[in-house]
Formats: structure tokens, C-alpha cells, sequence
């Protein structure tokens, strides 16, 4: 993936995460926090917004696989 669509990525992420706060999810995004890359610091290298985006989609469904206490069958529409 080059570094333009990681940083494309990246901000769809944060999106993603302005929409969990407002649902009032408790991410655990403590780890992406203290790392200081954002979606806006391009001049920021390809590895570091790489590891961003793992903490920050990793801080995102944390939540989510605790809410969930049984596995959900896949189903088409």
C-alpha cells in the first residue's frame, strides 16, 4: 500500500471513530493517542502511519468483540 493511501486510510479511520465516540463507545484508543501521528501529519513516514492505522482500527473493534457474546451467522440479503 503506498503512503497516499495510507494516509487516505487513516482518515477514513478517524471518521469512523468520531462516529463511535458519538454512538458513546468506550475505545481504547490509548495506545494511538500516545504515538502523536494523525491523519494530518503527512510529513509523518509510511511505517508510522502503517502503525497508526493498526492501533486505531484495533482501538475501534476492541469494543466490539466484547459486546458481542455469541457468534452471528452469515446471512445474505
Amino acid at each position: 500500500m503506498k503512503k497516499q493511501e495510507l494516509i487516505h486510510l487513516h482518515g477514513l479511520l478517524s471518521e469512523v471513530r468520531k462516529q463511535c465516540e458519538h454512538w458513546d463507545e468506550d475505545l481504547e484508543l490509548e495506545e494511538y493517542e500516545t504515538m502523536g501521528v494523525k491523519p494530518t501529519s503527512i510529513h509523518k513516514s509510511k511505517t508510522d502511519h502503517k502503525a497508526a492505522v493498526f492501533k486505531l482500527a484495533t482501538g475501534i473493534t476492541a469494543p466490539m468483540g466484547e459486546s458481542e457474546s455469541e457468534a452471528l451467522a452469515p446471512t445474505a440479503d
